[in-house]
């Protein structure tokens, strides 16, 4: 049975929606959030047991500006990080649903909204080493606006299903939270208020800087707490993707050891904040790559996740 994942997408597009090539890695103008394309997309051949992501079969519904069909129930949305296609983007956020769905925990089967940013979807070019990284980095914090944008369109969806008794989530993997914390900044310079987007914020493996909760005025994550009442940090010693980056950025990095003074109880209440070290964690395959996945190879990371998604 395939996995359904609604996406929203701010690629520009080169051809038919309906066709996953048409999502190309380039950005429609910031200025404009009118050409944000929404559709839904079908995922078959998730193999969770196997880290198999599979492929869209089909892409139906397709229109700026919202989502055609009713989204109902617990809902999750995702945000990829470095290195996604299109396709790459969508097939994650269905194996994401589908890992998360296999703990059994309650509010764990959830509908999956993804938005894509133009990711390259490539890791190394030449003769630059890092200009794919590079690329993605500014067109994340370039699509900042956009996923701004996103959120004000599902906040209505968000607020009626709190109303039914169904739960809200945010997951952040990699670069994907510099994505987020430009919409969080965002949201707040647009003049937005508090709205309590989410029940809780996931940040896994954050490749942003450690210093983003410590931003002034509503700037970086600063205000994350006031769009999401509870927010879940994961961060690895043992991520070497991380390292990597922290050299290129000469900047320690959210996902290395948690956000600045992250035991400070006063800038970071129990209540609020959950912070989540899985450096010790080995019980899954891991290598240079795997190391940042951490998320949503291990069981036990799973077990967290879950954690964080009960009432």
């Amino acid at each position: 049975m395939p996995t359904t994942v609604f996406f929203a997408s701010n690629r520009i597009l080169t051809g038919d929606p309906a066709v996953v090539t048409s999502y190309g890695p380039n950005i429609q103008p910031p200025s404009i959030s009118t050409d944000i394309m929404y559709g839904t997309a079908f995922v078959d051949g998730v193999d969770i047991n196997h880290d198999l992501q599979g492929s869209i079969t089909a892409i139906q519904d397709t229109n700026k500006g919202a989502f055609a069909a009713n989204v109902a129930s617990d809902l999750l949305v995702f945000i990829h990080g470095f290195d996604n296609t299109f396709e790459d983007a969508i097939t994650r956020a269905a194996f994401n649903r589908e890992f998360l769905a296999a703990s059994g925990k309650p509010g764990t089967d959830t509908t999956v909204l993804a938005f894509s940013w133009p990711s390259l979807g490539k890791i190394v070019s030449f003769p630059v080493l890092d200009a794919d990284y590079r690329h993605d980095q500014k067109m994340a914090v370039l699509s900042g606006v956009h996923l701004m944008t996103f959120f004000s369109r599902i906040e209505p969806l968000l607020r009626t299903a709190r109303a039914n008794g169904s739960r809200t989530y945010l997951l952040a993997h990699s670069m994907g939270n510099l994505a987020f914390q430009s919409a969080v900044e965002n949201w707040f310079l647009h003049g937005n208020g508090n709205a309590e987007l989410f029940n809780v914020a996931i940040l896994a493996a954050g490749d942003c800087g450690f210093d983003t909760f410590a931003h002034p005025h509503l700037t970086g994550l600063s205000g994350l707490s006031l769009l999401s009442p509870r927010i879940s940090i994961y961060y690895s010693g043992e991520d070497e993707v991380l390292d990597l980056s922290q050299v290129i950025n000469g900047l320690q990095r959210l996902g290395h050891d948690g956000p600045k003074g992250r035991t400070d109880q006063t800038a970071f209440p129990a209540a609020t904040y959950r912070m989540f070290d899985a450096t010790t964690i080995k019980d899954y395959d891991r290598n240079f790559l795997s190391s940042h996945q951490y998320y949503r190879l291990s069981r036990t990371v799973r077990e967290a996740i879950a954690t964080d998604m009960a009432a």
